[in-house]
């Protein structure tokens, strides 16, 4: 606790030149996450300066999440760059229902960002990326990614692929294009919500394949690919959504095999692969019976709204590229332009390897916070699958009633009795002291009789 910022070199009012010493040392490393803070009379002794501003210091370094208080411990550097608290509805205090990246101190982002946008504007202008682009990206945009892309999907190259706003702007146009009113999709018995909306929204019929913890079973995706003579399947083999089941090798080359002699097409949702690249996509086996779709959503951040589709040959890169232009036109040029610059410059990769080995801590703490519980997870993971005690009705609905939310198993099922489990997304929370909090919370729920939470 023995820190004592140098302000007298800065400017402005005092509690801001704390806040900045605050936030210049984390950048620096003289300052770590998780690293205990002077109360704030002991900082305002050393300082020589009224309780006040350093309360006052104090807020503001909370409300930029660069700090954290634990009730109970004091004052502690933020485990995480934590997002701004937003308007939740009540009764939500913590909303660990949305399935997004948790931004730790390493990952830089603020700075990368400011920085990342200095360097556009220095090479070419920000005013240039305000401008109608070409649908899909530029040629140089294109060919970074496919580049980048080539470490894990070696086919990949820019006459393929298409610069989307979004994984769920690719899903809407594949399903438009693949598929009429009425035609059939398969995809996992559970599976990403955003499919199901996008099918029910034009009218495709989506079915579901059993599954089991290691993922969708061959045997009885070849049986409905012989029963139902689908246009597409749409899987997600990596950390999948919301089981975290990853497909084994095996089961890849067999998949694979099963949609080739079907004649039929994947739709490869590749949302986590970048969180576990030791899995290579189904893509590799059968590229010309693939369109792979590779969002920045879960390994960096949503609101970047970037995502790439290889599609099986140039004439598909085409027709998707006239999807994209009569919907949504492109992608945001300047999110577009500073990810391109993050690739090039080695920045993305080091961005998702602290996202990552920030969702390896959460997992760990969950393991710890749950133990004697049993579920589904992967060390990489944002999420975890949680099967609920048998007897114990609306035990999400009960979660919310204390303050915090989760998705339940009727969200992902796609025909059939939905399963009593639910969903926890660990990256939500906005640092690790918030995390613990809620898995306090759930496991008090757990653990209640199930008596207590009828509500008469």
């Amino acid at each position: 606790m023995d820190w004592t910022p140098t302000i007298s070199e800065l400017s402005g009012p005092r509690y801001q030149r704390i806040v900045e010493a605050m936030e210049a040392d984390i950048a620096a490393g003289r300052l770590v996450r998780g690293q205990q803070l002077p109360t704030q009379r002991a900082l305002a002794k050393a300082l020589g300066i009224d309780l006040t501003t350093v309360t006052r210091a104090y807020t503001e370094a909370r409300r930029r999440g660069i700090m954290e208080a634990r009730v109970g411990q004091g004052s502690f550097v933020s485990e995480t760059s934590a997002r701004r608290a937003v308007d939740m509805p009540h009764p939500v205090a913590i909303d660990l229902s949305m399935n997004v990246p948790p931004h730790p101190l390493e990952a830089q982002l603020d700075e990368r960002i400011i920085a990342g946008m200095e360097s556009i504007r220095a090479q070419s202008g920000l005013t240039a990326h305000l401008n109608y682009q070409p649908p899909g990206g530029s040629a140089h945009e294109r060919e970074i990614a496919a580049r980048w892309m080539r470490a894990r999907v070696p086919h990949a190259h820019a006459d393929r692929l298409v610069i989307f706003p979004g994984a769920q702007t690719i899903l809407f146009n594949l399903l438009a294009h693949l598929a009429r009113p009425g035609e059939i999709v398969l995809t996992e018995t559970l599976t990403f919500p955003g499919i199901k909306a996008a099918a029910a929204r034009l009218g495709v019929k989506l079915i579901g394949v059993a599954m089991d913890d290691g993922g969708i079973l061959p045997d009885a995706l070849a049986k409905a690919c012989r029963a139902h003579s689908p246009k597409a399947v749409y899987l997600t083999p990596t950390l999948h959504n919301p089981t975290t089941a990853t497909l084994s090798a095996e089961r890849r080359h067999a998949i694979a095999k099963i949609i080739s002699d079907a004649g039929t097409t994947l739709i490869e949702d590749d949302a986590y692969g970048l969180l576990d690249r030791s899995a290579s996509p189904i893509a590799n086996l059968i590229p010309e019976r693939t369109y792979l779709a590779t969002t920045l959503s879960k390994c960096i951040a949503p609101a970047l709204r970037v995502a790439y589709l290889l599609a099986p040959d140039n004439d598909a890169q085409q027709t998707m590229r006239s999807h994209l232009q009569a919907t949504v036109q492109m992608p945001a040029p300047l999110m577009v332009a500073l990810v391109t610059h993050w690739i090039e410059t080695g920045i993305a990769d080091r961005i998702i390897t602290a996202i990552r080995n920030e969702a390896v801590g959460r997992q760990q703490l969950a393991q710890r916070a749950l133990k004697g519980f049993q579920f589904l997870a992967k060390p990489a993971a944002h999420h975890l699958w949680l099967p609920l005690p048998e007897g114990r009705s609306d035990v999400a609905g009960h979660l919310l009633r204390h303050g915090l939310a989760v998705v339940a198993g009727e969200a992902f099922t796609v025909d059939g009795t939905p399963p009593h489990a639910a969903r926890v997304s660990l990256g939500a929370a906005r640092n690790r002291s918030e995390l613990t909090e809620a898995l306090r919370i759930l496991v008090g729920v757990l653990h209640e009789p199930a008596d207590t939470r009828q509500i008469v």
